[in-house]
């Protein structure tokens, strides 16, 4: 059985990839999941201020399960196996490291994910997991994107 790492940052766009995840699925394919949700280092503010390793520790690893919330429905909807795991780090990094920490066979992440910097730098986190992991990546498009692409190629042939 294969296991298959989800990266999932509570937005809509990450849940694409738990969409495509649970397609295969439906289409035979024999797998349990984890679901990764990698957080941001504290601050040194934060670091000052909390004085508290142990609680900015645990607010991350709350951070991380709730953001985790909309793709565990999913997983439990459709009755598929799962775990869930929480890092904190530099994204790519911690993901590559989770891959190999959970002993998965693929990785499955969204092209591009939430934040300010995504905008700025769309897919570089997808794309740094792709050449780093040691497993094949699927990078999956959102559905408006996809969308539109097969409309472009519908507008193309009636032409």
């Amino acid at each position: 059985m294969l296991k298959i790492l989800i990266a999932v940052d509570g937005s809509e766009l990450s849940l694409d990839g738990v969409h495509h995840a649970l397609a295969l699925v439906r289409q035979g394919l024999q797998a349990t999941m984890v679901l990764a949700n990698v957080q941001e280092p504290a601050t040194l503010y934060e670091l000052v201020t909390t004085r508290d390793p142990d609680l900015i520790a645990a607010a991350s690893l709350e951070a991380g399960e709730h953001l985790m919330a909309s793709a565990r429905a999913l997983l439990d909807a459709a009755g598929v196996v799962y775990e869930t795991d929480v890092g904190v780090g530099d994204v790519a990094h911690t993901l590559v490291d989770m891959i190999e920490r959970s002993g998965c066979d693929m990785v499955i992440i969204g092209a591009k994910g939430q934040g300010a910097i995504s905008s700025a730098l769309l897919g570089s986190v997808s794309q740094e997991v792709a050449h780093a992991s040691p497993v094949p990546v699927t990078i999956v498009k959102h559905a408006e994107v996809l969308e539109s692409a097969s409309s472009d190629v519908a507008e193309d042939t009636e032409a």
